[in-house]
C-alpha cells in the first residue's frame, strides 16, 4: 500500500503578526521575518522531496510557499478553501481593540465556539467545511505523494482537529492547536483511514532565525 505524506505549513510571520492584529482575509504581506522563516522552511522542505504544493490563496501564504516552488521547479495551486477564519468585524483589530468593541464575537472566538459566526465574517464549521473538503480531494488525487499546504493558524488547528478524529458534528469548543509562524504539522497516511501523527508544530529549520515564534492571529 502507498504512503502518503501530507504537510501542514503555517505563514511566516505577517506584518499584521508582528503589530499583533487579526490577519483574517487580509491581503497583509510577510515581514522581513517572515521572508526569512519562509526561504528556511524552503530549505528544509526541498529535502523532503514534495511533488506538490498548495497554499491558502491569501498573500502571506504564497508569499511563504514561494521559495520552496522556486527550489522544486514546481506550480503553486492556490484556493481559497485555505484561507483563514473571515474574522469580519475583527479584522485588523488588536486583541485589546477587538475585546473593546466587539465582545461577543471576540469571546466566542478566544473561547473557540466553533459554531458562532462572527459579524460580517464566518464560524470556525464554516472554516471547517471548506477546508476538509479542500483537503480531501487534494489526498485523494496525490495518493502516494509528499504534499505541501500552506496555511494559516486557523486552519491547520481545524484540519489537524479533524485528522486526529478531535472533532466532530456534536463538537462546541475544542482545543487550540498552537503552529508558530512557519511551524510544520507532519502527517503520513497508509490507507483512507491510517492516520500516522508524524509532528505538530516543527520548528527545528527556524533555529537560525531569532524571533521565530509568532503567535498572533492569523
Amino acid at each position: 500500500m502507498s504512503t502518503t505524506r501530507l504537510y501542514l505549513i503555517r505563514h511566516g510571520q505577517s506584518a499584521g503578526n508582528a503589530e499583533g492584529r487579526f490577519g483574517g482575509h487580509s491581503p497583509t504581506p510577510l515581514s522581513e521575518l517572515g521572508k526569512r522563516q519562509a526561504a528556511l522552511t524552503a530549505e528544509a522542505l526541498a529535502k523532503e522531496k514534495i511533488d506538490a504544493i498548495y497554499t491558502s490563496d491569501l498573500l502571506r501564504a504564497v508569499q511563504t510557499a514561494e521559495p520552496l516552488a522556486a527550489l522544486l521547479d514546481l506550480p503553486i495551486i492556490k484556493t481559497a478553501a485555505f484561507r483563514e477564519r473571515h474574522v469580519g468585524v475583527l479584522e485588523g483589530l488588536t486583541f485589546d481593540e477587538s475585546k473593546e468593541s466587539f465582545p461577543k464575537d471576540y469571546y466566542a472566538l478566544v473561547s473557540r465556539n466553533i459554531h458562532h459566526v462572527i459579524t460580517k465574517g464566518e464560524s470556525y464549521r464554516h472554516l471547517l467545511r471548506r477546508a476538509t473538503g479542500e483537503l480531501r480531494e487534494i489526498l485523494r488525487n496525490h495518493s502516494g505523494e509528499r504534499i505541501a499546504v500552506f496555511s494559516h493558524t486557523g486552519a491547520i488547528c481545524f484540519l489537524t482537529l479533524h485528522l486526529v478524529g478531535a472533532i466532530n458534528r456534536h463538537t462546541r469548543q475544542t482545543p487550540w492547536l498552537v503552529t508558530a509562524n512557519c511551524g510544520i504539522n507532519r502527517f503520513e497516511f497508509r490507507g483512507r483511514h491510517n492516520v500516522r501523527v508524524l509532528a505538530l508544530n516543527d520548528t527545528r529549520h527556524l533555529v537560525q532565525s531569532a524571533g521565530s515564534e509568532s503567535f498572533a492571529a492569523a
